[in-house]
């Protein structure tokens, strides 16, 4: 199983602020047989961020978002999500009561304007289902598969594994995802376009990818004229099962082509 990420944050894009969602999400993906189908940094913008919501709706996949869910100015999700999918905006009882004992443990009255506005939080689009929080109680809500967070990762992480464990553990390993790489170091990307086309068509189950690469144990003004690439082979279920003689075939063929040093590497940058 395949799923989406949206991270959004004027912070992310411009930089003031590291990203701490992708790398995790990639390893808690991994660490659970799914894969990522793609990633979108969005900016704290709402039209933008409804566009691309409702996009990602009409994909029909499994979609995490990050960030935005907040009550200040700059938080757009909850109403962006709403305005996507064409819904009202209602406070969640079960949210709401969460909130009202944040704030009277904090000494804030229920009329009183901090509580009011973070009761906001509890403004979820119709018909949104809760995402607990154990880091301050504040949920994050989901509808049709669509998984909302707050922006910072201590709250956001364990929300997003308890989806995974609650929604899609009868996803977890469905599917064998096998691959093969090496660094090859003498030979162009260009020279081995044709090899990766005719793995491609004799076994079309199987992806190749090249990555080029630097050598960063030669001097600057030699670099540029010593090709290294990481190239390899994916394949998933069935199709494993030619994995070993098609990679194989590869290596011979790289030979071949001029390749003056192969390495094989225990893991791809596409594993």
């Amino acid at each position: 199983m395949q799923i989406g990420i949206i991270i959004i944050g004027d912070e992310i894009l411009n930089g003031s602020r590291q990203d701490g969602h992708f790398i995790f999400f990639k390893h808690l993906f991994k660490q659970h047989g799914l894969q990522m189908a793609w990633a979108q940094y969005l900016p704290d913008d709402c039209d933008t961020i409804t566009r691309q919501l409702k996009q990602s709706f009409e994909e029909k996949l499994p979609v995490f978002v990050t960030g935005g869910i907040g009550a200040t100015p700059d938080d757009h999700t909850r109403q962006a999500c709403a305005l996507a999918l064409n819904l009202p905006l209602q406070s969640h009882p079960e949210a709401l009561k969460n909130i009202e004992a944040i704030s009277i443990r904090q000494g804030d009255t229920l009329n009183s304007p901090s509580h009011l506005q973070r009761a906001k939080m509890a403004e979820f689009p119709k018909g949104a289902a809760l995402i607990p929080n154990p880091f301050n109680n504040i949920a994050g809500f989901s509808i049709k598969e669509h998984y909302f967070f707050p922006g910072f990762p201590k709250m956001a992480h364990p929300m997003a594994e308890w989806v995974l464990n609650t929604y899609y553990s009868k996803n977890f390993f469905q599917h064998q995802i096998t691959a093969k790489a090496a660094l090859v170091d003498g030979v162009p990307e260009s020279r081995i376009a044709p090899l990766m086309e005719q793995i491609e068509q004799k076994w079309p189950g199987i992806k190749t990818f090249s990555l080029p690469t630097i050598r960063e144990d030669l001097p600057n003004d030699e670099q540029i004229h010593q090709y290294r690439l990481e190239f390899g082979l994916k394949a998933w279920d069935k199709d494993c099962e030619n994995l070993p003689q098609a990679w194989h075939e590869a290596l011979h063929s790289l030979k071949q082509l001029g390749a003056t040093k192969i390495t094989l590497l225990e893991n791809s940058s596409e594993g």
